[in-house]
């Protein structure tokens, strides 16, 4: 589980995906509605909370607003991990009128997609006294910046690639037994953590004898839960890290934590969190227009 509390995905990471998200919104043409604009107009819209929640993915609408006018000024006025209440501003943006109309659905999608993720995490951080972790179940492409709205959130992220560590599924046990499978993995990646899915008591005393870094107990009962992590804590290497998934609901994660594993992760923070309601508050109307100021949410027909 990696200890970095920065809530901004690699920079390599938000130059992809905005980018693919920009071409994908532009297609060959651009904003051709955008062209009918002024070219000179400029304007300021503010991106505003529409419910409470937690932020995530500031860093991707900067990316976003410089992709389509390096010239557009942008302060953020609260920061990713900020709790959001119904109405907070959350940041401004200044120039081209056309350039913040371009830009404003992908900043949205990405604000909204991430602070939902954020959310969702803060909802399980809440309710645990251990810490909650992420899983693989991403939407694909964007896997770096959902666990940073994970961290956000105040959660932790739990392995990012099939690379980072070994994780031995019961799809693994089928021929051979856990002893021999850790002992392989040991010997061919000495310096990579071993983690050993455990679907019943047996298989954790299994495990830890093999030697795993980490027990994952699997689908179990909270009570189930807290009988294997005795069982570990009193045993030969009571220091074995134990995880605890399946099953962990939001009426559920706090007697999962009761039982005092070192973490829990659950893929609904990240697979099914909804998106959190911002919007675009938009006032062009001092220098340009006189049709006044405009609201764009992500609830709104507005495509």
């Amino acid at each position: 589980m990696t200890p970095d509390i920065s809530f901004d995905p690699p920079a390599a990471a938000i130059a992809d995906v905005v980018a693919r998200a920009i071409a994908e919104d532009l297609g060959p043409l651009g904003d051709i509605t955008a062209a009918l604009l002024p070219v000179t107009a400029k304007g300021s819209a503010t991106v505003v909370a529409r419910q409470a929640g937690v932020l995530a993915g500031t860093a991707c609408g900067t990316e976003a607003f410089r992709l389509i006018d390096p010239d557009l000024k942008i302060k953020w006025k609260m920061t990713d991990g900020a709790a959001l209440a119904p109405g907070d501003v959350v940041g401004e943006v200044t120039g081209l009128i056309a350039a913040i109309v371009t830009a404003e659905r992908t900043v949205l999608n990405f604000l909204c997609h991430l602070s939902g993720i954020a959310t969702a995490t803060r909802s399980f951080v809440d309710l645990s006294s251990v810490p909650i972790a992420d899983t693989r179940k991403t939407l694909p492409g964007l896997r770096a910046l959902e666990k940073a709205a994970v961290r956000a959130g105040g959660g932790i992220n739990h392995r990012s690639s099939l690379s980072e560590m070994v994780l031995i599924k019961d799809n693994y046990l089928v021929t051979v037994g856990i002893a021999e499978v850790v002992a392989r993995a040991r010997e061919l990646w000495p310096d990579k953590q071993i983690e050993v899915e455990c679907d019943l008591a047996a298989d954790v005393d299994e495990a830890v004898a093999a030697g795993a870094d980490i027990v994952m107990l699997d689908n179990m009962t909270p009570a189930a839960v807290k009988e294997c992590v005795d069982q570990v804590r009193s045993g030969a290497r009571p220091d074995t890290r134990i995880e605890v998934s399946g099953g962990v609901t939001l009426a559920t994660v706090a007697a999962y934590a009761a039982a005092r594993p070192d973490f829990i992760s659950t893929s609904a923070i990240t697979q099914s969190a909804p998106a959190l309601d911002l919007a675009f508050d938009r006032d062009f109307s001092k220098e340009n227009t006189t049709r006044g100021s405009k609201s764009e949410n992500i609830g709104t027909a507005c495509c």
